[in-house]
C-alpha cells in the first residue's frame, strides 16, 4: 500500500504493479466489442470507458492522483447532508440560505479558516465598501493569506 508516501514512490508503484494491466486491457476492451452486440450495455460502457482512456490511465503519469475520491467526498459529506437536512427548514428559502451558509461554513474548514472570524470580517468589509471587482478577495481560501480583508 502506497497510500500517504510521496508522489514519486506512488508512480513507480503504479507502474510497477498497474502498468501491466492497464496496458492488457485496452485491447482486451477492444476484442470484447467486437464480439459483443454493439447496442448492449456492456458494449456502451466498454465504449466510454475507451472513450476516457486519457483520464482513466492519467493516475500512470503523475503520482499526486488520487486513485479514488474518498478524501473528497468524506470531506463534502456534511455538507450534503446538512443541505438535504435544510430541505425541512419550512421554507423553501429558509432552506436554501441554510444550505448556502452551511457550504460556507464547510469551506472555511476546509481551507482552514475560522468560519465565525471570516463571517464577521467578510460583512465588515463589505460594510465599509469592500469593491465588488475584487470580490474574489473575500473568498475563504484567500482569507487565511491575508492579514485583512478591508480595501
Amino acid at each position: 500500500m502506497v497510500r500517504g508516501s510521496s508522489p514519486d514512490i506512488r508512480l513507480a508503484a503504479r507502474r510497477e504493479h498497474s502498468l501491466p494491466m492497464i496496458a492488457a486491457l485496452k485491447p482486451w476492451f477492444e476484442k470484447q466489442l467486437s464480439m459483443i452486440s454493439s447496442g448492449s450495455t456492456l458494449a456502451e460502457d466498454i465504449r466510454y470507458a475507451l472513450n476516457h482512456w486519457q483520464g482513466l490511465t492519467r493516475f500512470l503519469e503523475d503520482g499526486r492522483l488520487e486513485l479514488d475520491t474518498n478524501p473528497v467526498e468524506n470531506a463534502i459529506r456534511p455538507v450534503c447532508l446538512t443541505r438535504k437536512n435544510a430541505l425541512f427548514a419550512g421554507h423553501e428559502v429558509g432552506a436554501e440560505n441554510w444550505a448556502l451558509l452551511a457550504s460556507l461554513v464547510a469551506t472555511c474548514k476546509l481551507n482552514d479558516v475560522n468560519p465565525a472570524a471570516y463571517i464577521a470580517e467578510t460583512l465588515e468589509a463589505i460594510i465599509d465598501g469592500h469593491p465588488h471587482s475584487r470580490i474574489e478577495d473575500l473568498m475563504p481560501w484567500r482569507f487565511r493569506k491575508a492579514s485583512s480583508l478591508r480595501p
